[in-house]
C-alpha cells in the first residue's frame, strides 16, 4: 500500500509585461505575481504535481500550508477521506486549500495508472469549445473604449473562437458599460455567443438591472456576477433574475457541492460554476457538475488548467472552456511552468477555437521545475 510521505509546496514568482496590478493593461509596467506548485511523494516512488494557472494567489497557499500536513502518512488514493478531512479542517475559511491537493492527488493516481485524469473520470471530450475572457478594461490603450473591445473580438472570431466574454471597468459605470457591450454586439453578435462579467464592479441593483437588460437587447449568452455583494446574495440574484432575461452565472465566490445546492434551490443562477482551483479540486468539481445535471442546468468551468479541462471532458452539461485573462496587447498572465507544449494562450488553440484535452498519465502535464527552483521565494516541506 502506498504512503504519502512527503508534501513539497514550492512558491514562486515570474513577471508579466505591460500589465498593472488589477489586471488590466499598462504600457511600460511589469507585474510580479506569486504563485505555487505541489508535489505529493509516495514511499514507493509516485509523485503527484500541479502548478495552478490562474489559482495560485497568496489566500490559497495559505490554505494549502495548513492542510498539507494532514496527508503524510496516508494513502493517496483514498481521495474522498482525503478531500472530506481536507474539507473540515479548512471549514472556518472557505476551504480554497483543498483544490490544489486534491489535483496533485488526482495526477499521482493518474500516472500510477498509467492512464490520463481524464479517461479516469470517464471524460470523452478531446477538444473543448473556448471562449476568450478579456482582461479588465483600461485607460491607456488596450481594451480601453467599445471600439478596441470589438476590434478585438474580430480578431478572436476570425482565430476560430464562436464566444467571446468581456470583463469591464472598475469604474462600474453601468451607461459605459452598457454602450461597450451593445457595441461589441453590433459587430460580432451574430458570428459569437457573448458573455459580459462585471466583476461584482457594479455598483447598485439598479445598476445591474439596467445592465441586464442591456444585455437583454443585445442577446448575451449570460451574465456574470455583477453586484457589490460579491456574489453572495441568493435574495438580490433571485429578484434580478426575475426582472430580465439574460441567463445569470452565479457561484464562483461561493464554495463547494452545499453551497452551489443551495444556489440551485433558491432560484438564484440559471447556469452553475465551478473551478478546480477553488471548490475543492477535481473530486469538488465534479460533484458540482453532478448536482448541476440532476436539475437540468449546465455547469461552466470557470479559468483554465489542465485540471479544469479534464474535468470538462468528462461532463456533458457544459458549454465552454474559458482562456481568461486575454487581450489584444497582453499576454494570458499564466505563470510559464509547463515544458511540454500546454499553451492556454490566445494563439494557441486549434484554429477553430478549441483547446485539447492533455491524454498523457495523470494530468497530462511536465513541469519546469528548474524554472521554478530559478524563481523560488520559498520551499515548504511536510514529513
Amino acid at each position: 500500500m502506498s504512503r504519502i510521505e512527503r508534501v513539497e509546496v514550492h512558491e514562486f514568482t515570474f513577471a508579466v509585461e505591460n500589465m498593472a496590478g488589477d489586471r488590466a493593461y499598462q504600457p511600460g509596467a511589469k507585474l510580479t505575481i506569486g504563485s505555487f506548485g505541489v508535489r505529493i511523494l509516495t514511499d514507493d516512488g509516485l509523485a503527484g504535481e500541479y502548478c495552478p494557472v490562474h489559482g495560485g494567489k497568496k489566500a490559497i497557499l495559505a490554505q494549502v500550508l495548513a492542510v498539507a500536513p494532514l496527508l503524510v502518512g496516508r494513502d493517496p488514493f483514498r481521495r474522498e477521506e482525503l478531500y472530506d478531512d481536507m474539507k473540515r479542517a479548512l471549514r472556518q475559511h472557505g476551504f480554497l486549500g483543498v483544490g490544489a491537493m486534491d489535483i496533485a492527488l488526482w495526477d499521482l493516481a493518474g500516472k500510477a495508472l498509467n492512464a490520463s485524469v481524464s479517461k479516469l473520470l470517464g471524460g470523452y471530450r478531446t477538444s473543448l469549445p473556448t471562449y476568450p475572457s478579456t482582461n479588465h478594461a483600461d485607460r491607456a490603450g488596450g481594451l480601453d473604449c467599445p471600439e478596441a473591445f470589438a476590434d478585438f473580438a474580430e480578431r478572436c472570431c476570425d482565430l476560430g473562437y464562436k464566444a467571446f466574454k468581456i470583463h469591464g471597468w472598475n469604474d462600474g459605470d453601468a451607461r459605459e458599460e452598457a454602450a461597450n457591450l451593445l457595441h461589441v454586439a453590433k459587430v460580432v453578435g451574430d458570428r459569437m455567443d457573448l458573455m459580459f462579467d462585471p466583476a461584482c464592479e457594479l455598483r447598485t441593483f439598479a445598476d445591474a438591472l439596467y445592465m441586464g437588460r442591456a444585455c437583454d437587447d443585445a442577446g448575451f449568452f449570460w451574465y456574470e456576477d455583477p453586484m457589490r455583494d460579491a456574489g453572495t446574495s441568493q435574495h438580490a440574484h433571485r429578484k434580478l433574475r426575475q426582472m430580465i432575461k439574460t441567463p445569470l452565472l452565479i457561484g464562483e465566490h461561493v464554495r463547494g457541492v452545499e453551497a452551489k445546492a443551495d444556489w440551485i434551490a433558491a432560484e438564484a443562477t440559471d447556469f452553475v460554476r465551478a473551478d478546480p482551483d477553488l471548490d475543492l479540486g477535481i473530486t469538488g468539481t465534479m460533484k458540482i457538475a453532478h448536482l448541476a445535471e440532476s436539475f437540468g442546468l449546465d455547469l461552466e468551468i470557470h479559468a483554465p488548467g489542465s485540471a479544469h479541462r479534464a474535468c470538462m471532458s468528462a461532463i456533458r452539461n457544459t458549454n465552454y472552456y474559458e482562456l481568461a485573462l486575454v487581450g489584444p496587447k497582453i499576454r494570458n498572465p499564466a505563470p510559464p511552468v509547463h515544458n511540454c507544449g500546454y499553451s492556454d494562450q490566445l494563439e494557441d488553440s486549434d484554429g477553430r477555437g478549441n483547446f485539447p484535452v492533455p491524454t498523457g498519465p495523470g494530468l497530462g502535464v511536465t513541469y519546469d521545475w528548474d524554472y521554478i527552483a530559478r524563481h523560488s521565494t520559498g520551499v515548504h516541506r511536510f514529513e
